[in-house]
């Protein structure tokens, strides 16, 4: 069998049934038995498929099999399932907000910025020139607010702890790369067990307040590229040996460079663009996808 195919659903709502994995099973060509990588939660079902198969084509088959069932279907080649790099956005990803807005919200601006951040995610404006005008709307708010935010707003999404614990206790290198803020990722990527972070820094005053500018370079969709290639080639690992999973417009360059690039409740465009889509699991989808069953799992007890 050359291929798998890994059905996935939400943990917190396991309507993976075998009748719904027989049905997948039918739709794929010359498949396997069902392997099941968490009862009710996920399952993976080896195959072979014609040689000029199109993989997503296959996956809409396979999700038009189970119906509106919210399964998610990721169908990639067999081998070299485990991967060794893991690059993940983090706003709307490894968290359930966009930091900019919360941000935003402390000088009564929320709704407006957060239409302008909906427009970039969707690749409807240039990122840079979006971030550089919501940013220009902080000017004169005290650095001290990033903490009061943190604390009150932000979330963690749900199986992000397990993902980055558990490939990194296999070996695999893991780097959070945003266009946020290094106010925040530094404080996120610690708490959530990331080896390293990047993103832009807020230019701040005298008197410890922004600037309503930010510090040179800015860290957009190219940058999370390079930096996606830059740690590849330090490891020396291969394109098929790195995982990268985002959102918005600007992670689809390096959703597109990874060995699997993965939509995470993505915007439509990046959803149809990514190799996979992830539209209802949480992240621990991303370890299923790489063949871990539940027991793998490197878990804390809020991940339980």
């Amino acid at each position: 069998m050359t291929h798998v195919a890994t059905l996935v659903c939400n943990p917190l709502s396991p309507v993976l049934t075998e009748a719904l994995s027989r049905r997948a099973l039918a739709a794929l060509p010359r498949p396997d038995a069902v392997r099941w990588l968490n009862p009710g939660v996920a399952a993976d079902i080896a195959f072979t498929p014609d040689a000029q198969e199109d993989l997503k084509r296959l996956a809409n088959s396979v999700r038009a099999a189970i119906s509106s069932e919210p399964v998610d279907v990721i169908i990639q080649p067999a081998q070299g399932r485990r991967r060794k790099l893991l690059t993940a956005d983090m706003d709307s990803t490894m968290i359930g907000q966009e930091c900019i807005d919360e941000l935003a919200a402390e000088v009564g601006k929320k709704a407006h910025v957060a239409a302008i951040t909906e427009r970039a995610m969707r690749g409807e404006i240039a990122f840079e020139a979006a971030l550089r005008e919501r940013v220009a709307l902080l000017k004169g708010l005290d650095r001290g607010v990033i903490a009061k935010v943190i604390e009150s707003a932000i979330t963690l999404t749900p199986g992000g702890g397990a993902l980055v614990r558990t490939m990194r206790h296999h070996g695999a290198h893991t780097a959070l790369v945003s266009g946020g803020f290094t106010a925040f990722t530094r404080v996120m990527a610690k708490m959530i067990g990331f080896d390293e972070d990047h993103a832009n820094e807020l230019a701040l005053d005298a008197n410890g307040c922004f600037t309503g500018g930010l510090i040179e370079p800015v860290l957009g969709a190219e940058a999370k590229l390079a930096t996606l290639r830059r740690l590849r080639t330090e490891r020396g690992l291969t394109i098929a040996e790195t995982i990268a999973v985002g959102d918005g417009a600007n992670d689809l360059p390096m959703l597109l460079e990874a060995g699997l690039g993965v939509a995470f409740h993505g915007k439509p465009a990046v959803s149809a663009a990514a190799h996979v889509r992830i539209d209802h699991a949480d992240l621990t989808a991303l370890l299923y996808a790489q063949g871990f069953a539940r027991e793998d799992f490197i878990c804390e007890q809020s991940d339980r």
